[in-house]
């Protein structure tokens, strides 16, 4: 039994309530959960204080329109809503619900479920039905709720059920993007992404939710690609899943560090992995606009990388995500080529690498592994040259930008105010990139002492040597 669902019979023991939907689901699947959800006829408020109060968590309103409240447990180790019937009736409210799988309910005490649409024989079957022919006219994020079950947990829609969603896809676009974007998160994080992109797709509701995405479909690429960039994207995505699940083969010696790195936590309760696929997703979304054929026949996408990083902003920006995803995402796809234009320049010397790695930041070590994606889904003419080539610079930049990671910020050579004295300057733009040139020489080894820098800095700005 789950440490919430443990609490909440210690605590709410006797009270007319139900455990019901994900939490009885999952037990059905063999899958813990620690995330309840329950229906109490009875004083919400009290009972969620009561639970927190127990506990030693949290309990707070979670809507106003409602009613409902929700407990965090200490430590954010579990998490229980509790919500008012919506009917008379236990049965009732079930018949209200999204899906039968989601509609058995099992009483807060113990008992057998209650399970009036048939929804555990639907888990049996690995099918995904909805309720009723009204479920996704009574709330329109539904259809994008039946992609993400259906993909989380390796669920087929039924025929009707498929239908039904198709039918009312496009009434999305009223529902909140705070809305859609939580339940298009859990999609693009899924293991099985790439089957749940293709139900979206099926259902017609990737031009609505994703239409950057959508509108890569049939745009024909080089010679050195075998894919449209549609289906180039679909296998970038496959690829970044798979460096993340193993690094090693593609990174080798840094492949430990680099999982460590990816998995830390960015925002909007992604990890830097998470954050990832939808750089893989958005990396391209400029193709489109950027197209061109020269008279001899070459394709070309110029400056989709800039241009691309503003589509991928913007996209956020519409789902209203947070700022940090948007700028993690737009720089991903800012930078996603600059790795590859360096393959044919090495090797290279020290104030490349670190132009690399300062002009990437704070994305360089994210970006690498990006590019490494992109490359192995890229398998046109020449590809295995390419790719070799392209993994051993990878490896070798991706080693530059951890250990620079490692050492910290390192205090400089001297002080901006005290380089401005010793040269007879004020500060100022000028000063600024003087500054900049001496920690991009400091990298590459030709300056190590604060006089060094303050030599250099002469030289830089004309002066005679005092």
């Amino acid at each position: 039994m789950s440490e919430a669902l443990r609490t909440v019979r210690a605590t709410l023991a006797g009270e007319r309530a139900w455990v019901v939907g994900g939490a009885v689901r999952d037990r059905l699947l063999g899958r813990h959960t620690e995330d309840i959800d329950l229906v109490l006829f009875g004083d919400l408020p009290d009972a969620a204080r009561r639970v927190a109060r127990a506990a030693g968590g949290t309990a707070f309103a979670l809507s106003k329109e409602f009613g409902a409240w929700r407990v965090i447990g200490p430590r954010r180790a579990w998490q229980v809503d509790l919500s008012a019937p919506r009917a008379p009736t236990i049965e009732g409210d079930l018949a209200q619900r999204d899906f039968t799988v989601n509609a058995i309910a099992e009483p807060l005490a113990g008992g057998a479920p209650i399970d009036p649409l048939g929804g555990a024989a639907d888990l049996a079957a690995r099918r995904l039905r909805m309720v009723g022919p009204g479920a996704f006219a009574d709330d329109p994020l539904r259809t994008l709720r039946l992609v993400r079950i259906a993909t989380e947990l390796g669920l087929e829609p039924d025929g009707d059920t498929e239908a039904a969603a198709r039918r009312h896809a496009a009434a999305i676009q009223a529902v909140a993007p705070e809305r859609v974007f939580a339940e298009l998160k859990r999609l693009i994080c899924a293991d099985a992404v790439l089957d749940g992109l293709a139900l979206l797709q099926r259902i017609e509701l990737t031009p609505l939710v994703l239409p950057e995405l959508a509108r890569l479909r049939g745009v024909e690429q080089s010679d050195y690609h075998h894919l449209d960039v549609y289906d180039h994207t679909l296998a970038v995505l496959a690829e970044t899943v798979a460096l993340v699940r193993d690094p090693q083969p593609a990174l080798g010696a840094h492949a430990g560090a680099v999982a460590e790195l990816l998995a830390e936590p960015l925002a909007d309760e992604l990890t830097r992995a998470q954050a990832l696929r939808f750089g893989a997703l958005l990396h391209d979304a400029a193709k489109p606009q950027t197209r061109a054929v020269s008279a001899e026949g070459r394709v070309s996408f110029h400056d989709h990388d800039a241009q691309g990083a503003e589509l991928a902003r913007a996209a956020l920006t519409r789902l209203r995500t947070s700022e940090r995803l948007r700028a993690h995402v737009a720089a991903l796809t800012r930078h996603h080529l600059r790795l590859g234009f360096l393959v044919h320049r090495r090797p290279l010397d020290r104030r490349t690498v670190y132009r690399y790695l300062t002009t990437c930041e704070p994305v360089e070590v994210d970006v690498s592994v990006l590019s490494v994606a992109d490359r192995l889904a890229t398998r046109g003419r020449n590809a295995d040259v390419a790719i070799a080539k392209h993994l051993e610079l990878a490896r070798e930049l991706v080693g530059e930008a951890l250990a620079r990671r490692d050492a910290g910020p390192q205090p400089p050579l001297i002080r901006g105010d005290e380089l401005a004295a010793r040269l007879g300057t004020v500060p100022g733009p000028e000063l600024g990139r003087v500054l900049a040139e001496l920690e991009e020489a400091r990298f590459a080894g030709e300056i190590r002492t604060g006089d060094d820098a303050v030599a250099l800095a002469r030289r830089l700005l004309g002066q005679a040597a005092g």
